[in-house]
């Protein structure tokens, strides 16, 4: 789960590290002028809150000097389509948008807590050149990237902050402040079940002062249970299909073709995917309704399917580990009696109780396509849909 830039500040704020004076995320225009007073004396920053990075390229982040600059911005801002490389052709509608107290900015640091996957702990990626993309700055200057592996348990050490900080060239004043900044970003990532805290960029104020201008926060889906106040939380990116998915425990995400595609198993739905695109079709979805789905589970999950309009065939490929292929078989039939099936369906079944469960497909008398492998569903549902 990914929070926006405001959320993500708050989150700071109760760490104590040092964020610029805001007025808050609004919604509305009518809600500025509270915010420009609770921000304090302008200049102010306006900043749209989407899941994007690029946004002051793309327009979404401007300075207003008055208050009637910044109103003008807000309106502008406020319903805007967002585009950057990070958004596709498409964009993001801007919806929320956070007025700040603008900085004076001497210098711009990058600093940034993820997950090490090699080493299995958090590890520290900072630069003194901050502001910038790190993946662009990696490929062209990666001497300019500094590292630092943090002891999950104990945390980080002060002498790896210090080390930091000298190598960042914290000015000498700060290096406390710095150390229990960066000390509090790591308890951050790890209080939250992180994958990603991120300030981009952390700056050095005209008067040498240490504040994190951005926040960017990316913790683990599968630790929210226990993380009351972020499972609470609306996710931004989550359309009402995944939404609707989450409820009855389905992972599920949209995408842009004409197959839909239900299976068990996320390996499994990947490679189903991938086969219908090596057949030279185009998957609608990836949906995964788990080893123990039962039929109300696969009812919910055509449903959610056929929702989407572009889709024009629907392919179902389960494998019988957990559950039996002709548990399995029972629940999809099951399913079509509670639904309207429009379109062509594909259905390929194997594991334990495989030929049970083709025969119970077989003999029901409702209208599908039985395949005998992961390749042959693929191609059989390709042309179903007409894309072959």
């Amino acid at each position: 789960m990914k929070l926006l830039e405001f959320q993500g500040k708050d989150v700071f704020r109760r760490y104590g590290i040092p964020v610029p004076p805001t007025g808050g995320a609004i919604q509305k225009p009518a809600q500025l002028p509270a915010a420009l007073k609770r921000a304090g004396k302008g200049p102010w920053v306006i900043k749209a809150q989407v899941l994007a990075g690029g946004r002051g390229k793309a327009g979404g982040v401007k300075l207003a000097k008055t208050p009637k600059e910044a109103s003008e911005i807000v309106k502008n801002m406020l319903g805007m389509r967002l585009i950057t490389p990070q958004t596709g052709e498409k964009g993001i509608k801007v919806g929320t948008v956070l007025v700040d107290k603008a900085s004076d900015i001497a210098r711009e640091i990058y600093f940034s807590v993820v997950l090490d996957r090699k080493l299995g702990c958090p590890t520290i990626i900072a630069s003194a050149e901050g502001g910038v993309e790190i993946e662009h700055l990696a490929h062209h200057k990666p001497e300019a990237i500094l590292r630092e592996a943090v002891d999950p348990v104990a945390g980080l050490k002060g002498y790896q902050a210090r080390r930091l900080a000298f190598a960042l060239k914290i000015p000498t004043p700060q290096l406390g402040v710095f150390v229990k900044m960066a000390t509090a970003l790591v308890k951050v990532f790890m209080d939250l079940d992180a994958n990603l805290v991120e300030v981009n960029p952390l700056i050095v104020t005209a008067k040498g002062e240490l504040v994190a201008l951005d926040a960017k926060v990316t913790t683990d889906d599968n630790a929210l249970f226990r993380q009351k106040e972020l499972a609470d939380m609306t996710d931004i990116e989550a359309t009402p299909a995944e939404k609707e998915a989450k409820k009855v425990g389905i992972s599920f995400v949209g995408l842009d073709g004409t197959i839909g595609c239900m299976v068990n198993g996320a390996g499994l739905a990947m490679a189903t995917m991938d086969s219908v695109h090596l057949a030279g079709g185009s998957p609608a979805n990836f949906l995964d309704v788990g080893g123990g789905a039962n039929a109300e589970q696969v009812t919910r999950a055509f449903q959610i399917i056929m929702k989407d309009k572009k889709v024009k065939a629907v392919l179902i490929n389960i494998f019988g580990g957990i559950m039996r292929c002709d548990t399995i078989a029972e629940g999809v039939l099951a399913a079509l009696k509670k639904i309207k099936l429009n379109v062509p369906l594909v259905v390929r079944l194997e594991g334990t109780n495989v030929k049970e469960g083709r025969a119970l497909l077989q003999k029901s008398g409702l209208k599908m396509t039985v395949a005998d492998s992961l390749w042959d569903a693929a191609q059989k549902a390709v042309a179903a849909a007409g894309e072959n």
